[in-house]
């Protein structure tokens, strides 16, 4: 049985086939993604070269579900990670999203965990939309991600849990689209 924890190799052969080198046979994309659901880190590599093939056979992997109707992406983030790659920002765009998946994890395994009760919070939501809002402010017009009382992102997020702020956080959003719009 193929250990779980160590990244799974696939060689990429001139034919573009997808070699899997743990159970020696050819895989598709799905089976790919299939793996990475299951909890697995693959690794593409392209046997001739030994290029590191993953991140585009990654980007292929959500272009097929998208082109599928399997929406995961709204198309304003679709748009602001095109506005990015032609950024300065790129740079801090990684790590936003690095940070966001780890929290969004995080978060899915509190749920997990304490399943059980209906109509519960997610533990964390939050934390992840002010982290979220302070970032986009951050990367517009070189605002601070604190706000103008001076509160920094991790107490926003605490007031964010003590009151219901939909509004505010619907009005912020429609000013930051407005600022991106002017940027145009």
């Amino acid at each position: 049985m193929a250990d779980d924890k160590k990244t799974l190799l696939i060689k990429r052969y001139a034919s573009r086939r997808l070699y899997n080198t743990e159970t020696s046979d050819y895989v598709t994309l799905e089976d790919i993604a299939n793996f990475i659901r299951d909890g697995r880190e693959v690794q593409i590599v392209d046997l001739k070269t030994g290029d590191d093939l993953t991140r585009q056979y990654l980007l292929q992997i959500i272009a097929e579900h998208e082109s599928r109707g399997e929406n995961v992406l709204p198309v304003n983030v679709l748009n602001d990670l095109v506005r990015a790659y032609t950024t300065q920002a790129t740079s801090m765009v990684p790590q936003f999203l690095q940070s966001s998946f780890e929290m969004l994890r995080e978060s899915q395994e509190k749920v997990m965990e304490s399943m059980g009760g209906s109509g519960m919070k997610v533990p964390g939501l939050e934390a992840i939309q002010a982290q979220q809002e302070a970032f986009l402010k951050a990367m517009t017009g070189g605002i601070s991600p604190w706000n103008a009382a001076g509160t920094s992102p991790e107490t926003q997020a605490e007031e964010a849990q003590d009151g219901d702020n939909l509004d505010d956080i619907k009005k912020q959003l429609a000013e930051l689209q407005s600022k991106l719009n002017k940027m145009k």
